[in-house]
């Protein structure tokens, strides 16, 4: 399953260079990714009232072209590796022509609410543990 997340480049999101400054492209990932996971039938409050929370616990982005403000972007995701503790996804960003703009993984780990331990999503989750397998079987 592949997500796409539109988005448009927001002024403020530019530097003095005016182009976009390198860290808000995690905050567009951060967007899809909420999406995919709406795509999938769930969401990231959902996840959180079941005790479970995902930091991030990896980021690796190579960029290729920058955007600019006003320029419409997509943001696409899909999910590469999968286990009952580790998500990585694929996130990749394109403008309207279909032109690279950069392209990263992002691993997060399942941590219980309360405790911040790492925990097994299939064991608070076991819906959302089946949906993601799924997912990495497929592809």
């Amino acid at each position: 399953m592949v997500s796409r997340t539109e988005i448009e480049v927001r002024y403020s999101e530019t530097d003095q260079m005016g182009v976009v400054y390198h860290a808000n492209y995690l905050v567009w990932f951060e967007v899809a990714r909420a999406h995919f996971i709406k795509d999938l039938g769930f969401d990231y409050l959902e996840l959180e009232n079941r005790g479970l929370l995902f930091p991030i616990r990896e980021v690796h982005i190579e960029y290729y072209r920058p955007c600019h403000y006003g320029e419409k972007i997509f943001v696409e995701t899909r999910v590469i590796d999968f286990n009952a503790v580790k998500t990585t996804y694929e996130q990749t960003v394109y403008n309207d022509t279909g032109e690279l703009k950069a392209k990263g993984h992002i691993t997060l780990i399942s941590v219980d609410k309360e405790t911040f331990l790492v925990t097994k999503i299939n064991k608070k989750a076991p819906d959302i543990y089946e949906a993601y397998m799924k997912l990495v079987n497929k592809e």
